[in-house]
């Protein structure tokens, strides 16, 4: 009677020829939070930022009300102080949505050039990686073959 071939040592011999190299995913995972580092240094620059704007904003605000709430002697000087406070505060305010939306700019430009840059990163990595398993795998075949 016939005797069937035992493939475990083949299977052996065929998957220690493939080896596994973790060490992409490691430099993935390092690349990735090296990337959340950037961005999340982004975001907190502009959160601090943003909060000095409101925090500056919210002074002048309460210096103005200061003013405005002060008696007065004359009736047309309550109506003169609240047309002084709407003015000085439509303009403060102007300033201020300007300065906000200087930081939404700069946060989309730093956000975009991180993208990019880690986006050319990944391609490079990629490529590498590639070429790398396409070389072991070629390797390895020739092993097996020439078995």
């Amino acid at each position: 009677m016939a005797k069937t071939q035992d493939f475990t040592a083949a299977m052996k011999d065929m998957m220690g020829a493939f080896p596994v190299d973790t060490s992409a995913v490691e430099d993935a995972f390092k690349n990735t939070a090296a990337l959340n580092e950037r961005l999340s240094g982004v975001a907190l620059e502009a959160a601090e930022k943003s909060a000095e704007i409101s925090s500056k904003w919210t002074k002048e605000t309460l210096t103005k009300l200061g003013d405005v709430s002060k008696a007065k002697t004359d009736p047309a000087d309550y109506a003169k102080a609240a047309t002084d406070f709407a003015s000085a505060t439509a303009e403060v305010a102007a300033e201020n949505m300007a300065a906000f939306a200087e930081i939404a700019k700069k946060v989309q430009m730093d956000t975009v050039e991180l993208l990019m840059s880690a986006g050319k990163d990944m391609t490079e990595e990629a490529t590498a990686a590639v070429k790398k398993a396409t070389d072991e795998v070629t390797t390895a075949a020739k092993k097996a073959t020439a078995k």
